[in-house]
């Protein structure tokens, strides 16, 4: 593999983001944000979620800890699961975000079997790498193994004909417009059957 392989890109897409080390969860804050984040009040809270106020205030003022059978009201009142009332917001999330890429303005990463072209670079703590990528390779030979990461990719036709060689299924060929969706920890390798080189866009996922 050449230092410019799909694995490097997404460690170019991590590079530079902090660590997010793990606190303890003020389970009564936790509520108190989910209530207010629906604009209701404790007495709505409280119907919503079968439990009488008294009872909803204590718990987000910490001076009660609830039962299992409380903290299943609550989640079925705020409609999410249990699991998401010990889940705190990401922090330094901002919601509205948008990045704009121009047409041709991605950043370049040349590899000896694909040219990338990094989309929404600027855009920081993405939970998606999105990527346009022009398939010069034109067999297997061409690659040093297979291809393989963490997480799942998405890859959609935009130009061109491909085939899609993956570890564990027959050769797919694929032509505009066709998509595929797959686990990229299984090896993978895209080439180019058309006589020109091929262009497919990749969202590889970073979670």
């Amino acid at each position: 593999m050449t230092s410019k392989d799909p694995k490097s890109i997404i460690r170019i897409a991590r590079a530079g983001e902090p660590e997010i080390s793990a606190e303890p969860l003020d389970l009564g804050a936790r509520v108190r944000e989910l209530r207010k984040a629906r604009n209701w009040t404790l007495e709505q809270a409280a119907t919503q979620a079968g439990l009488a106020r008294s009872t909803l205030s204590k718990i987000e003022n910490g001076q009660m800890s609830p039962t299992y059978e409380a903290l299943k009201k609550l989640a079925v009142g705020l409609e999410i699961s249990v699991p998401q009332l010990f889940t705190p917001p990401q922090k330094g999330q901002v919601n509205g975000r948008l990045a704009l890429t121009r047409s041709g303005k991605g950043a370049d990463y040349a590899t000896a079997t694909y040219e990338h072209e990094l989309l929404a670079e600027t855009l920081t703590k993405k939970q998606m790498l999105p990527y346009r990528a022009r398939v010069r390779a034109r067999s297997m030979e061409e690659f040093d193994g297979w291809v393989r990461h963490d997480g799942e990719e998405f890859l959609y036709v935009l130009t061109g004909v491909i085939k899609l060689y993956t570890e564990f299924y027959e050769p797919i060929e694929m032509r505009r417009g066709d998509s595929a969706y797959y686990d990229a920890t299984m090896g993978h390798n895209v080439v180019s059957v058309s006589d020109e080189d091929a262009t497919i866009l990749w969202v590889t996922s970073l979670v």
